[in-house]
């Protein structure tokens, strides 16, 4: 923290950083709770929304808890489930898989198709009209500490700094916004929460997270092709068994199609490369057949926290707490997470308002991680806890197989497991093989009818940075990508990046490697903070507004 520079400071009962479904629903839960309670969102993006990105297949009961009328207020969750399908996919064909046996949990009728990010625009509209100060545009950069170590404010809204790191004419030091409760709900590997995880040791106990890559393009089909309300989700090709992921396509609102790829950043091979799989995975005639003649219209990538039950870390330290994915309630079978993280915002929210009410601040709020763990989300992420575990060791069919049956027994037997908790193990990083171990994958090049590169889909993600600014994504040693990545994993930022920020360039007789990093492009997925083999790019948030602008992912 920069003590030496003077900001205004605002105080709030509670500061939220992140307008995502966990801090909405957090903000509007503690409205609901007292109307008198002041309460702060920052949203980094341009808007609420403009950062959101996900599948999106959501489960209704968290809203159903915390709006029960929100058909009636016009929440954006226009397209009831109407079919669920489930393939396996080869290079050619595909084999449908019994959808009726799998566990009840895995079915998705009763759920609705929806854009997350045009719901989390519609929650913050709530949360405003209850009388929440929601703050786009304004990236939380630092944390702020009180005398005893305790977080008691975030500072927002730092501008006007070069690239040199001198101040330019519009600098702005930014406000420190302090509340008596500080909640983190800044999303999958949350630079602040980095930051509380290493001062405060809040992964102790648990294992290490895990986590995926989801890659995802809007299409807006013709009518011949479309088929509202349909859920089909993939596993396989172009895959191999040892590398784990899957693809999902769901078809709604106005003849769109949401057709993705995900990715656990737990594989081997250096070569491989998110976006050229999925790419390359739309050109399965399958597949290729619903998107021919239509548009893409959208393009954007996030990363996914999959480490489940058991990577759930210490979730409150002096002055605040962890919710939604800076925790990580992902439930990695079903492909959904966003009711989770409004039912932990919704928990903290009353464990802060009891502590408040009580005349305290802070403190730990212990009992909103007792409320978690007693919930409908520990019930549930305890079923599917060995499933992402088995994946991994058995592969994509055989660890299949297994994780279906465990998930069996969870449901039949009220959470009990022959196989007791298994463990993750390393971490993603750890993970990658040397590049000389495994033989380079040569993608096909895009035909541009329903495969593309990765800058004119970045263009679609109408991502945009100040050029002017530090560059947000650092390196701990400069020398590292060219004399340790490059040799040993073949300098893997350049492919698991999916928006093309990391090259290695060569003079013109093809010597003197160099590393390039074209910070303007990234889509804020932090990828490369996850799986980069020596753990030395660091992502920090840039200057509020910049990263993508994304219309209705």
């Amino acid at each position: 923290m920069s003590d030496d520079i003077e900001r205004e400071a605002m105080e709030y009962d509670v500061v939220i950083v992140g307008a995502g479904p966990a801090g909405l629903a957090a903000a509007i839960r503690l409205k609901q709770l007292s109307a008198d309670l002041t309460v702060a969102v920052l949203e980094k993006g341009s808007e609420v929304g403009a950062h959101i990105l996900s599948g999106a297949v959501i489960d209704p009961k968290a809203l159903n808890e915390l709006i029960p009328d929100w058909k009636e207020k016009g929440a954006p969750l226009e397209t009831p489930v109407t079919a669920d399908r489930f393939l396996l996919v080869g290079p050619q064909g595909e084999l449908p898989l019994p959808v009726f046996a799998m566990p009840p949990f895995m079915h998705n009728h009763g759920n609705y198709i929806a854009s997350l990010a045009n719901v989390c625009r519609w929650l913050g509209t709530q949360a405003e009209e209850l009388g929440v100060e929601v703050y786009p545009g304004m990236a939380a950069s630092e944390l702020v500490f009180g005398g005893a170590g305790e977080v008691v404010g975030v500072v927002a809204g730092v501008f006007g700094i070069g690239k040199d790191g001198e101040k330019k004419p519009d600098y702005q030091p930014g406000l420190e916004l302090r509340g008596k409760y500080v909640f983190i709900g800044e999303g999958v590997r949350g630079s602040l929460a980095k930051q509380l995880f290493a001062r405060f040791n809040l992964g102790d106990g648990a294992e290490p997270q895990k986590f995926g890559i989801g890659l995802k393009e809007i299409w807006q089909v013709p009518d011949a092709v479309f088929r509202p309300g349909l859920v089909q989700h993939t596993v396989g090709w172009p895959l191999d068994n040892h590398t784990g992921g899957g693809s999902f396509m769901y078809h709604f609102g106005d003849n769109y199609v949401s057709i993705g790829f995900v990715v656990h950043l737990n594989y081997k091979n250096p070569w491989l490369s998110p976006f050229d799989e999925f790419q390359r995975f739309k050109t399965h005639p399958s597949v290729r057949s619903y998107l021919e003649g239509g548009k893409r219209i959208a393009y954007g990538a996030r990363g996914i926290t999959e480490g489940g039950w058991q990577s759930i870390p210490k979730l409150t330290f002096p002055g605040g707490v962890l919710i939604g994915c800076s925790a990580g309630f992902m439930n990695v079978p079903r492909i959904k997470g966003s009711h989770n993280a409004m039912k932990s915002g919704m928990l903290a929210a009353e464990a802060a308002f009891a502590a408040i009410s009580a005349e305290r601040a802070g403190d730990e709020l212990v009992d909103y991680e007792a409320a978690l763990r007693s919930s409908w989300i520990a019930k549930e992420l305890r079923q599917v806890r060995n499933a992402k575990p088995l994946l991994s060791r058995f592969g994509a069919f055989w660890g299949g197989v297994f994780s279906m049956a465990d998930m069996w027994c969870t449901t039949l037997l009220g959470g009990f497991s022959v196989l007791g908790t298994l463990k993750h193990g390393k971490s993603d990083a750890a993970s990658l093989g040397l590049a000389k171990d495994y033989e380079p994958i040569v993608y096909p090049k895009p035909d541009g009818v329903v495969s593309f590169d990765k800058l004119s889909s970045v263009f679609i993600s109408a991502t945009n940075h100040e050029e002017d600014q530090p560059a947000h994504l650092k390196l701990k040693d400069p020398n590292v990508p060219i004399a340790i990545n490059l040799p040993e994993f073949g300098e893997p930022a350049r492919l698991y990046c999916p928006a093309g920020v990391y090259e290695v360039l060569y003079d013109e007789a093809g010597a003197n490697p160099r590393f390039q990093i074209n910070a303007q492009n990234c889509v804020h997925c932090k990828t490369c903070d996850i799986k980069d083999p020596s753990q030395n790019i660091v992502w920090t948030t840039p200057e509020g507004g910049g990263g993508p602008n994304y219309p209705n992912m």
